[in-house]
């Protein structure tokens, strides 16, 4: 067994227990290896993000919260091409961190053989260069999701600076730039702030208010609306 299919399977193993631990000793057992071995491989998967904690006392060992973590899933060779190159692609956009993430998950997974292939169709496959948007800091992503209200410290299109709080709503991907589309307090309606002028961004506790914005559409520069989820170019028809 490689280490990559012993991490694959140890996963699996404590995942079929949980929430009952497991110790380092019934895992060295289970897989014929040392203890040591053992810890330097749930060490490994914790570092790759899996959810496994240390559970202390007599009746303690390891254990994963499998609400956390996906069933197994398999890819064909091709599959797993098709997200190493595409997720990567989101360098720049609010998802580069998780997508990266995703990434070396899928990979760790795969059969070694199925990698090589995997590996191998990656290194034949080219994107001509296209503008990257600039790193978007992890707590606008984190208030779009938990639907918390979002103070930015920001630059308006005269590069005045100012101080807003925003309830954020969706974001958009203009020709050039990311935009987040938000309610905003300061001027009383909806506005696009493109994230590179983004100076701060701090998470509230406040939860945003529904305000029973229709996110399937958007505003365009014309003053159309559009769906949402065909926009690639298009401004909002209000930025700061």
């Amino acid at each position: 067994m490689t280490k990559t299919e012993r991490l694959y399977a140890l996963a699996e193993e404590l995942r079929a227990y949980s929430p009952r631990p497991r110790t380092a000793r019934q895992l060295a057992a289970r897989f014929e290896v040392s203890t040591r071995t053992i810890e330097r491989d749930l060490a490994a998967l914790q570092q790759a993000g899996l959810p496994i904690r240390s559970v202390p006392g007599r009746a303690g060992g390891y254990a994963i919260d499998r609400h956390r973590t996906l069933a197994p899933v398999s890819l064909t060779a091709a599959e797993a091409t098709a997200l190493a190159v595409a997720l990567p692609r989101l360098a720049g956009t609010p998802f580069a961190e998780a997508a990266l993430s995703a990434v070396h998950k899928v990979v760790a997974v795969l059969p070694e053989q199925d990698r090589q292939r995997a590996t191998a169709l990656v290194d034949r496959v080219r994107f001509f260069p296209t503008p990257h948007a600039p790193a978007i800091s992890p707590a606008i992503l984190d208030a779009v999701i938990s639907r918390r209200v979002l103070r930015l410290d920001y630059l308006d299109r005269n590069d005045v600076p100012s101080g807003r709080a925003v309830e954020p709503l969706a974001f958009v991907a203009g020709s050039e730039h990311w935009f987040l589309y938000a309610w905003c307090r300061m001027r009383g309606g909806l506005r696009g702030f493109r994230l590179d002028r983004v100076v701060r961004a701090e998470v509230l506790d406040e939860v945003a208010v529904d305000r029973g914005i229709d996110l399937s559409t958007i505003p365009t520069g014309d003053g159309r609306l559009i769906d949402v989820t065909s926009i690639t170019d298009t401004p909002l028809s209000r930025t700061d």
